[in-house]
């Protein structure tokens, strides 16, 4: 490339070549070469909360009298496009560089300092605007960081999990109502038990998901927490008294969510036990995903030799080799997307038990893993609503036929003539292939019509009423 592809800009180690058209700095430029580690970029949600903070910060200096007039609006317009996404092209730092951040939030300030400088007519390059003098004022990339990582992980939490969890507890209890009246046999260490209605299965389903939705909801508290105003290492030092109140005020109006100053600045910057705590609900939640996933396989498998009592939605071709073989593939999906969960939930809880004395230094992998795992379990709880749970189909005469097959009918045998009598009573309709009511029957144990009314399936999947006549 051509000298006309870059311009210089200086930092205090010294000046560095950065192309013409970047709004990045000289730090930002260093940190794309001192760190070509993975590929992987900050995506939407933490660049969005980048600019929340910083705006948020440039509305309080300018609130306190740090900031004049045109530079604060400046900042505030640069910030508000980076809000919205103007400039995600512009963050190309690598998630693994220094573990406070300071690369990200130097990208920021650089970015947005150079957007304010053109906005009031000035040059790239000029810091008219300054990253650190105006758009950092009165802030360290030790407690920005951490408040963007609790602005991310709680925008992402209410606007992308939480509704995507809701979506799919509403699919969940479609097919619980829908498959309500289909009795079917009961397993329990995948052997037959007592009968249950497929709709009582699924609402065990949606139970688990919407208490998952109460859990991830229950972070709500620590991660409202906000960091900012700690500065370097939680003192405060450079930063007006009324500064945190103001932004946090900020944020919350710019998100719609409520944020507060941390309870204490120390434990904000030096521990991210919240970032833990949150992400072990989501963890949680995707493990809950995965039990449904996993059942849902098992009941639509088949469809000749499986259980087959559901019947799964035809998505895609299954097999490059087996014509007309269909296979669960979105459930497998969401069994993959628990497994790396799992994975980033080692990442997040590793780090947050790290760093060290007053700061951790695991912040921007923390970071990442958290939202990748919040992205995971949002797509993947609609996309398993929509394209799978809704489409579930009963396979209500199968399940009849088998129900009554089962030797699991004779556990309702045990109070009309006990448990010995019973035990027979199975292990003979086993041995012969039969039913038990037939055994039941032909042995003496019961008539016909005790039969019918001892041996209703429907029956034994409610709760017996002691003491009624």
């Amino acid at each position: 490339m051509s000298d006309d592809d870059y311009r210089v800009e200086e930092d205090s180690l010294g000046e560095m070549r950065v192309p013409a058209d970047a709004y990045w700095g000289a730090q930002t430029q260093r940190a794309v070469e001192n760190f070509p580690v993975s590929g992987l970029t900050f995506g939407r949600r933490f660049v969005r909360a980048l600019g929340v903070v910083k705006k948020a910060a440039a509305e309080a200096n300018h609130e306190l009298g740090l900031l004049d007039e045109e530079t604060g609006e400046a900042i505030i317009e640069a910030a508000d496009e980076v809000i919205v996404g103007h400039h995600d092209d512009q963050f190309p730092v690598d998630v693994f560089q220094t573990g406070s951040g300071t690369s990200s939030n130097m990208n920021a300030n650089e970015v947005i300092a150079n957007r304010a400088t053109e906005l009031v007519g000035g040059e790239l390059g000029s810091r008219e605007i300054h990253p650190n003098d105006d758009v950092n004022y009165g802030q360290s990339s030790n407690d920005v960081i951490p408040t963007a990582m609790h602005v991310a992980a709680l925008e992402a939490v209410e606007r992308d999990v939480i509704p995507a969890l809701e979506t799919l507890a509403e699919a969940l209890e479609a097919k619980e109502m829908e498959f309500d009246g289909i009795v079917k046999t009961g397993r329990t260490h995948l052997q037959d038990a007592t009968p249950v209605r497929l709709g009582q299965e699924f609402g065990g389903y949606r139970t688990q998901v919407e208490k998952g939705i109460k859990r991830v909801a229950a972070t709500r508290e620590h991660l409202g927490e906000l960091a900012l105003g700690g500065t370097a290492t939680g003192t405060g030092l450079n930063t007006h008294p009324e500064f945190p109140a103001l932004a946090a005020e900020s944020i919350s109006g710019e998100t719609g969510l409520e944020f507060r100053e941390a309870d204490d600045h120390f434990e904000a910057q030096a521990a991210h036990d919240a970032m833990s705590e949150a992400h072990g609900a989501l963890r949680t939640v995707a493990g809950s995903m995965n039990k449904i996933a996993n059942d849902l396989r098992l009941l639509a498998s088949g469809p000749r030799n499986g259980l087959g009592e559901i019947e799964q939605p035809e998505n895609q071709p299954g097999s490059s080799i087996m014509p007309g073989k269909i296979n669960p593939v979105v459930a497998e999906s969401v069994n993959q997307l628990h497994a790396q969960v799992i994975g980033n939930d080692a990442t997040v809880s590793a780090g947050a038990a790290r760093g060290e004395l007053e700061l951790n230094l695991y912040k921007p992998v923390v970071a990442y893993n958290f939202l990748q795992s919040a992205r995971l379990i949002a797509n993947g709880a609609e996309t398993f609503a929509q394209r799978f749970v809704a489409a579930l189909e009963a396979n209500e005469a199968y399940c009849r036929e088998r129900v009554e097959r089962s030797m699991a009918l004779a556990t309702a045998l045990n109070p009309a003539i006990g448990y010995d009598a019973a035990s027979t009573v199975a292990k003979r309709a086993l041995a012969e292939n039969r039913s038990v009511r037939e055994v039941a029957v032909e042995e003496g144990h019961l008539t016909e019509a005790e039969a019918d009314e001892v041996l209703d399936p429907a029956a034994m999947t409610e709760r017996d009423i002691l003491g009624e006549d």
